[in-house]
């Protein structure tokens, strides 16, 4: 039932039932969503004076001009209802759990001989689908257990009975190298097949007891039987598994399938950590934050946070283990708040990572400081930089087998691109693909020419190469007398290493750090530059007529007969009185002369 345009002297007229309310403002915008055990003592409380409540409460209070309300039968349907008008609307002051990543999955499909692979999209028609994943990583670590037990077919054929009879395909090379057993050609049973899918979706499912079991039950029958070969694969396929689970974090395994989830927070940001855990293995962990709009309460938003992630993650687990205590209003569900023992210990595990989590927040938060600031500064410590990196300068070299040496020079500054301080380069003194004669050369033109002019020196130069490209830099740098002035480093491409001069081991920064993505950007950039360019000068090269063959006649010079003969062929028939009125006498008599050779 819903009773639509209260205004706020009315809200003693609310019924004293559980009920989602909605406030709108003059427009009649949606600004606020809330829940409530009794909507008459809920909604009246923010319009009774000197209640104490904070800045932002009276602020929405006072855009407040009409009220709309649903009954519902119990709290759990009033939660359910105001996060699902918080997802549609997002009101103004109501928190959002926002999160712009698209998760991948696991996906077995529907068919003969079903697929096990990775994708971000859900089609519930193709297949089951097992996640989604808050880490690539630990899903491609399932998808290589998976293959390494088991021989999955990767390939798309259609292998429907009829198919496989009319030896429509054949096998490939996954079959040759042992990682598939070619039902293709009709190799492998279906039956054989289908229980290894079987296992393959407890395994997915977080159910390793069950196929484990199915191991040393297989790897008995072997042993009774002699088949020692055979019992020697189950045990290594045990071994797989017992391997995959120690990588877990392990707890009591008697904590069979739990969710636990904890919230701590301060004035203006909550964070709640969850921790998936199943056969006494964690199996997954994700922490969010939440920007807080009004004075909200730890238990309601950590009550909302919990039907939101665990609906995002598809959780069935009957066991919800918090911090606080909340008001689900599941039938069949459990929420335990433990004081002792492994499950408690598992809360302080997950306020750790939800501290840690609010810790990283706050260090890249440093007032004033923009997210540029950070990184430069990042990059700083990183690279062990006297100061930091505001000004820096990429070189990249780029040949086709010593054919039209180019290179390019860019320049960042304050973490971003400036453009109109690039340079491109015609590789002059060296003959041939030498890369570090050419990177040589580069530097000590740009340098040179920097000091000539007593223009500033960049805070930090990199190459784009390793050892090699690097000493040449430092050689040429040397030369100029500015070696120790600027810092130099190089990167290498294959594995992200980071060379310093004089030092045979490289740096290896995080993969997933700010600074080396800074590095990245700019090292990516110099070869996009030297990319553009050289292909320019192959195409200008490329495009020389035959007319620039002859001695004397230059790219202008063609450009004029073309332009009035419209041919090569046409300048050739021509006769020395047609070519003079155009180029002149001793050009016309040089290209008459170059003709009446080549016939």
């Amino acid at each position: 039932m819903e009773v639509p345009n209260y205004t706020p002297d009315q809200v003693n007229n609310l019924p004293d039932e559980p009920g989602v309310y909605r406030f709108y403002n003059k427009n009649r915008t949606l600004i606020y969503v809330g829940k409530a055990k009794s909507l008459k003592k809920r909604v009246s409380s923010y319009f009774v004076k000197n209640t104490g409540v904070n800045r932002k409460t009276l602020r929405m209070v006072s855009e407040i001009r009409s009220l709309e309300v649903t009954l519902v039968n119990s709290e759990f349907d009033a939660l359910l209802l105001e996060n699902n008008l918080i997802k549609e609307h997002q009101p103004k002051y109501n928190i959002l759990l926002k999160d712009d990543k698209t998760y991948p999955y696991i996906c077995i499909s529907n068919e003969r001989f079903p697929r096990i692979y990775a994708t971000r999209t859900v089609i519930p028609s193709e297949g089951t689908y097992f996640g989604p994943y808050a880490s690539v990583k630990a899903m491609n670590n399932v998808l290589d257990l998976i293959r390494n037990i088991y021989t999955i077919r990767t390939c798309k054929y259609n292998l429907s009975e009829e198919n496989i009879q009319k030896e429509k395909y054949k096998v490939c090379l996954e079959f040759h190298i042992g990682n598939c057993q070619g039902p293709c050609e009709g190799l492998q049973k279906e039956e054989d097949y289908d229980q290894d899918i079987l296992q393959c979706r407890d395994i997915l499912k977080g159910h390793l007891t069950i196929v484990k079991n199915a191991f040393k039950e297989e790897m008995l029958k072997a042993s009774e039987k002699l088949a020692f070969e055979r019992a020697q694969r189950f045990k290594e396929k045990l071994d797989l598994l017992e391997k995959f689970q120690t990588k877990s974090t392990v707890v009591n395994q008697k904590i069979s399938d739990v969710d636990v989830f904890t919230i701590v927070s301060d004035e203006k940001y909550a964070f709640v950590n969850y921790l998936k855990v199943k056969d006494g293995t964690i199996i997954m962990t994700k922490t969010v934050e939440i920007k807080k709009k009004l004075e909200e309460e730890n238990e309601d938003i950590l009550s909302l946070v919990v039907l939101e992630l665990r609906d995002r993650y598809r959780s069935q687990s009957k066991e919800i283990i918090t911090n606080l205590p909340i008001e689900l209003g599941y039938d069949d569900h459990e929420n335990v708040v433990p004081k002792i023992g492994d499950k408690k210990k598992l809360i302080e595990l997950s306020i750790k990572n939800a501290l840690f989590y609010k810790k990283e927040k706050y260090l890249a938060m440093s007032p004033g400081e923009t997210r540029e600031d950070r990184i430069l500064k990042t990059l700083q410590h990183d690279l062990q930089l006297k100061t930091v990196p505001r000004h820096i300068e990429c070189f990249d070299n780029s040949n086709l087998q010593g054919s039209n040496p180019v290179a390019s020079m860019v320049c960042f500054k304050n973490g971003k691109p400036s453009k109109k301080e690039y340079r491109h380069y015609h590789i002059k003194t060296v003959i041939g693909p030498n890369d570090f004669a050419s990177m040589e050369e580069i530097v000590t033109r740009r340098y040179r020419r920097l000091k000539d002019e007593a223009a500033p020196l960049p805070d930090l130069v990199v190459i784009d190469g390793g050892k090699g490209q690097l000493s040449a830099a430092v050689t040429a740098l040397k030369n100029l007398e500015v070696y120790g002035e600027i810092p130099v480093v190089g990167i290498a491409k294959r594995l992200e290493e980071i060379y310093f001069p004089e030092d045979p081991y490289p740096l290896h920064i995080d993969k997933k750090s700010e600074s080396l993505a800074l590095l990245q950007r700019v090292r990516d950039e110099a070869h996009r530059f030297a990319i553009t360019f050289h292909r320019k000068t192959r195409s200008k090269k490329s495009f020389k007529t035959e007319l620039e063959e002859i001695e004397g006649v230059g790219k202008t010079t063609a450009d004029k007969l073309l332009k009035h003969f419209k041919s090569v062929k046409k300048v050739r028939e021509a006769n020395v009185e047609e070519l003079s009125a155009i180029v002149g006498s001793d050009k016309a008599g040089r290209i008459r002369s170059y003709f009446s050779k080549s016939v």
